[in-house]
């Protein structure tokens, strides 16, 4: 049974952790990109400008359809890495190492990262969103939110990494699975 649960568990954490980091770390930069509406160059006729209006609001919307979609997946796949700690704990009990140093610092830190995806980059995301949604013309990085949700992102998928670490290494582990 443990090694079913640490299966569970494992494909768990690949198949939902996974495409969270992926698209979360995609986001700042698919921001980045957008055009900035409140400073493009004009052309001089009027069909130049007809033009180019049209090719930036193409761009504009493409980009804030995948702005979206990238959202999207980490709000849904945020809520299925939930069977990640919930297998892990089950797991952990039945090799019986919950109380173990490596085990208490995985989940110390696997709680930091579910607070820095629930209480930062979701909600800079919808931030985002939110004023790309009310027209602003502002650069996409304008006060820096993008930049500290990259940074925000780098976070959460640095924590993973530890958490990853010490579920491999588990040092002091006397367990042989």
């Amino acid at each position: 049974m443990t090694k079913l649960l640490l299966a569970v568990h494992v494909l768990a954490a690949i198949l939902a952790v996974g495409p969270v980091a992926v698209a979360a770390s995609m986001f700042p930069a698919a921001a980045r990109r957008l055009p900035d509406r409140g400073t493009t160059d004009r052309g001089a006729t009027d069909r130049g400008t007809a033009d180019q209006d049209a090719a930036e609001q193409g761009t504009q919307t493409g980009g804030v359809a995948a702005l979206r979609v990238l959202h999207r997946i980490c709000r849904a796949y945020a809520v299925a890495g939930l069977a990640v700690p919930v297998f892990g704990f089950a797991t952990a009990s039945s090799l019986g190492v919950l109380r173990d140093a490596w085990m208490i610092a995985s989940i110390l830190l696997t709680a930091a990262a579910a607070g820095v995806l629930t209480l930062a980059v979701l909600p800079r995301q919808d931030a985002v969103l939110a004023r790309l949604a009310a027209g602003d013309s502002t650069p996409a990085d304008a006060g820096g939110g993008v930049a500290s949700l990259a940074m925000l992102t780098g976070v959460f998928n640095l924590l993973w990494a530890a958490v990853t670490v010490l579920m491999i290494v588990r040092p002091g582990s006397t367990t042989g699975v």
